[in-house]
């Protein structure tokens, strides 16, 4: 792969498993506003609270009046309790010790405003020299906002970042910002995925990818 000026990384599925954790988040809030839980074997559904941001996952699965109420609901309920569900990906604080060495790094998530305390909570905050969120654009993903803004905050052109996530929301998203796209533990149409943060580097060609 030719030389990238940055790499982006999405939170949810490329930083950390999180299913588990976005799962208890929704279905609490579910709980107290007295709706249906979302089964963990409804895939369409479990999806949607994976990717896509907290409005937008309350505007796809709740009625309008419904929706609003959850949102409600979830101003008021600290994620933070669900914050020990996360779980690191494999080799994640080796690749990224070495990448932040090599160039600058960002994340562009669909999360809120709670998404620096999340990598602060794994001390994983000092890495990146900006955080975006959806709370920071009038568009979440698959808009390309959050990373037409990140490049603005890295100081380069959107060709001369990459973007790593796991999600057709990503993809879209970068294709529509004129960025270079890997998925991570996802194919996509334009080819070009990794299986692992280690083979990031190795694709990335950066000194320190240890064998697997």
């Amino acid at each position: 792969m030719r030389r990238v000026r940055g790499v982006i990384f999405d939170c949810d599925g490329v930083l950390f498993e999180s299913r588990e954790a976005n799962l208890a988040y929704y279905n609490t809030v579910f709980e107290r506003c007295g709706f249906a839980p979302v089964q963990v074997d409804d895939e369409d559904k479990m999806r949607i609270c994976h990717t896509r941001s907290t409005p937008e996952v309350f505007r796809l699965l709740l009625e309008p009046l419904q929706a609003q109420q959850a949102l409600t609901v979830a101003k008021n309920l600290d994620y933070k309790q669900f914050t020990p569900l996360m779980v690191p990906e494999p080799d994640l604080l080796e690749v990224l010790e070495v990448l932040f060495q090599d160039r600058p790094l960002a994340v562009a998530t669909n999360r809120g405003r709670g998404a620096r305390d999340l990598l602060a909570f794994f001390n994983l905050e000092r890495y990146f020299t900006t955080i975006v969120s959806s709370a920071d654009v009038e568009r979440p993903k698959p808009s390309p906002d959050m990373l037409l803004l990140a490049a603005r905050r890295l100081g380069f052109d959107s060709g001369e970042l990459l973007f790593i996530g796991d999600s057709e929301l990503d993809y879209q998203a970068a294709e529509e910002a004129g960025m270079p796209f890997v998925g991570y533990k996802n194919r996509f149409s334009n080819g070009t995925s990794v299986n692992s943060h280690r083979e990031l580097l190795r694709l990335l060609g950066v000194d320190g990818a240890s064998p697997q």
